[in-house]
């Protein structure tokens, strides 16, 4: 469990960064184990599988995600905020859930559109606040989840219940214009490609996880 000097990092950096922060609480337990859903049932004797955490901030999903690497496997985490990248480091390095996959996995301080891998990835988990961003970057985050993601592999994100759709009937003008125009990039890839929507009431606030998957 996150101690409380890193619920405080998350409320102090959620005031200073609110665009590229995003949630106004660490994800809930229901809510990450949602967000690993297909990292979760996957069989015992399934081949070793490479995961992406985009977004990570203090580790609130991180924490189901370590629950669920095994030796072989390769876990990358890609944090924009150098300070919740020093939180997650030091968890890699003090606790014990999270030390057993500290050996192959790595934190990475970018931006995602700037992240280049070896190889795709079997499972990208995101936490990024897409309605918080102009819609050209979220083409571009799109792109690079996709990019990321091999064939048949699983993109898991969410976001906050009917948020986009209150604030595209209350906002400013230039404010529903941008969420109609990111409301057309999301549905585009939601109609194309999900696969699964859950619905996470005991949240703060309220959320959907939509799983997407890329084609074969």
């Amino acid at each position: 469990m996150a101690s409380l000097s890193e619920y405080s990092t998350f409320f102090r950096q959620f005031r200073e960064r609110f665009e590229t922060t995003g949630a106004i609480a660490p994800s809930s337990r229901f809510l990450a184990r949602s967000m690993c859903r297909w990292l979760r049932a996957r069989p015992a004797d399934a081949a070793p599988v490479r995961v992406l955490e985009i977004g990570p901030g203090t580790g609130a999903v991180t924490q189901e995600i370590v629950r669920h690497i095994r030796p072989a496997d390769r876990f990358d985490l890609v944090e924009l905020n150098d300070v919740f990248a020093g939180v997650l480091r030091q968890r890699f390095q003090s606790e014990p859930r999270w030390q057993r996959a500290a050996a192959q996995s790595e934190v990475h301080v970018l931006p995602i559109q700037a992240f280049a891998a070896d190889r795709p990835y079997d499972f990208v988990i995101s936490g990024l606040p897409l309605n918080n961003f102009p819609e050209g970057l979220v083409a571009e985050i799109y792109q690079s989840y996709f990019r990321l993601l091999a064939p048949g592999g699983v993109l898991s994100y969410f976001e906050y219940q009917f948020v986009r759709s209150i604030r595209m009937r209350v906002g400013a003008r230039t404010e529903r214009t941008r969420l109609r125009a990111l409301d057309d990039i999301m549905q585009d890839h939601i109609r194309r490609y999900r696969i699964r929507r859950d619905w996470i009431f005991p949240n703060l606030p309220p959320a959907w996880v939509q799983h997407l998957k890329a084609g074969d």
